[in-house]
């Protein structure tokens, strides 16, 4: 996800700028455009992950225009459309043309456009694999990089069990790498010629995952117009991919026991099982044991994925294999910037090691990738990399390149600008602004004050330093 690269296209700049904010915080990459014939003639020439337009753009083609422009020219790209006017007629429209979903502006729920972006990219990249021949299944174990004695012992148990039948729970951090696991087990496994199918539990609402594991029928519910398979029937005779698999409710959880028991589910909305022979990896970021303990996760389905277990060590615990990993990284991106002797200078690579990453190897790869992309001859140096590797020097160390969000605010932060960006929308009415935020007037207050305590807090420690 950090590395995908989203079109905001916006004809409202403060708006513009607030969204592209708060996408670029979440870890995406950012393009922002302010007019509809400008989008299209970027979408002609560049390709993105996924695209944000609102519906109406002022003068000149609008979001539906925009929308039309990728399905002829990145027909795999996900549209988000947004509106400040929920107008159910356009809404239809453009679900009807092929958007993927179709949100309101006013009020702005950051968290709801980050779960449909997150959502849309999990979607595409289904479907992408879904085209793939199973020849050209990933995972092998060569793209797994690290010679620690700990990821030894990943090897040999990624060896010792893909040649079997049994489900395997893959723990670790966010980052440590447990998909590519999961196609490592896959690829070697005798399922390697059958599909492999990976589903974040978390990128799909609780109300949707149902039906996207299991499927549905025709009229199961409000909209189901077809009858689909789910995950599992997709994943016939390969291997299921359960990502953060700790963090589904307990419904699922115990429907999830029922399929690996009796291999077999029931779309939503019928009566009639069905027969899977799927191959389960499960894996999350969460210390099951304890979410046992604490009635949050089903003892029995515990006992059900747990039947061999794979834990990968978080970076900080092998810094030996970070330069390994640097190298492969600069290889791999080497290659497609046409930067094949592209290298990392000695104080660059201290910074590299020296910092604990608390985003693991997925973190190191998106530095690896934007320093890349920063640097003008190749070489990475520590002006190249993210101000948080710098520590104390980063202050005075000069910069090769911006970003949209220079100072890299916290959502908190990002929350602030907003309600002051629709009060003075507003006049400063402190009332509409409340109404449009949809929040209460003493919920605003609160909001405004907070923010105006850590201003001054700021304000003081500043002086405090200046002083010093």
């Amino acid at each position: 996800m950090a590395s995908s690269h989203a079109l905001v296209v916006e004809d409202e700049e403060q708006f513009r700028k607030v969204v592209g904010e708060f996408l670029q915080t979440a870890g995406y990459r950012v393009t922002l455009c302010e007019s509809g014939d400008k989008a299209i003639q970027i979408v002609e020439k560049e390709p993105f992950d996924v695209i944000i337009s609102d519906v109406r753009l002022g003068y000149g083609p609008d979001g539906l225009d925009v929308l039309s422009a990728v399905q002829k020219h990145q027909t795999q790209t996900p549209v988000i459309l947004m509106t400040a006017f929920g107008d159910v007629e356009n809404a239809m429209k453009a679900i009807q043309q092929g958007a993927y979903d179709y949100i309101s502006k006013f009020p702005f729920q950051p968290q709801e456009l980050l779960q449909c972006v997150a959502r849309s990219l999990e979607r595409r990249r289904l479907a992408e694999e879904g085209t793939k021949k199973p020849k050209e299944a990933r995972g092998k174990i060569r793209e797994i990089v690290g010679r620690s004695p700990a990821m030894l012992e990943v090897y040999k148990l990624v060896a010792r069990v893909a040649s079997s039948q049994s489900t395997v729970l893959v723990v670790g951090e966010s980052g440590t790498g447990k998909e590519l696991v999961a196609r490592a087990i896959h690829s070697h496994s005798p399922r390697a010629q059958g599909p492999f199918v990976a589903v974040n539990c978390t990128a799909i609402s609780e109300s949707l995952l149902e039906s996207e594991l299991f499927g549905h029928v025709r009229g199961a519910f409000t909209g189901a117009q077809h009858s689909k398979r789910g995950y599992f029937e997709e994943s016939q005779g390969g291997t299921l991919f359960l990502d953060e698999i700790g963090d589904i409710n307990s419904k699922m959880q115990a429907q999830l026991l029922r399929v690996l028991q009796e291999g077999e589910i029931r779309r939503v909305g019928s009566t009639e099982p069905v027969r899977v022979d799927v191959r389960v990896v499960a894996a999350t970021n969460r210390d099951l044991d304890e979410e046992v303990q604490k009635g949050r996760f089903r003892e029995d389905l515990y006992f059900r994925i747990n039947v061999v277990t794979i834990r990968l060590p978080p970076l900080r615990e092998r810094p030996d294999d970070i330069t390994l990993l640097v190298e492969h990284f600069l290889a791999k991106y080497g290659d497609r910037e046409g930067r094949q002797s592209a290298r990392v200078a000695d104080e660059a690579m201290q910074l590299l090691r020296r910092y604990d990453w608390p985003g693991n190897v997925r973190e190191l790869e998106n530095v690896i990738e934007r320093a890349l992309a920063l640097s003008k001859s190749g070489i990475v140096l520590p002006s190249d990399l993210p101000i948080d590797l710098l520590g104390s020097e980063a202050r005075s160390l000069p910069r090769s390149g911006g970003s949209l969000v220079d100072d890299r605010p916290t959502l908190a932060e990002l929350e602030q600008r907003y309600v002051n960006l629709i009060l003075q929308q507003e006049g400063g009415n402190k009332k509409r602004a409340a109404e449009v935020l949809g929040i209460d007037r003493r919920t605003l207050y609160r909001t405004l004050e907070r923010g105006s305590l850590e201003r001054s807090e700021r304000t003081d420690r500043e002086v405090g330093e200046d002083k010093d």
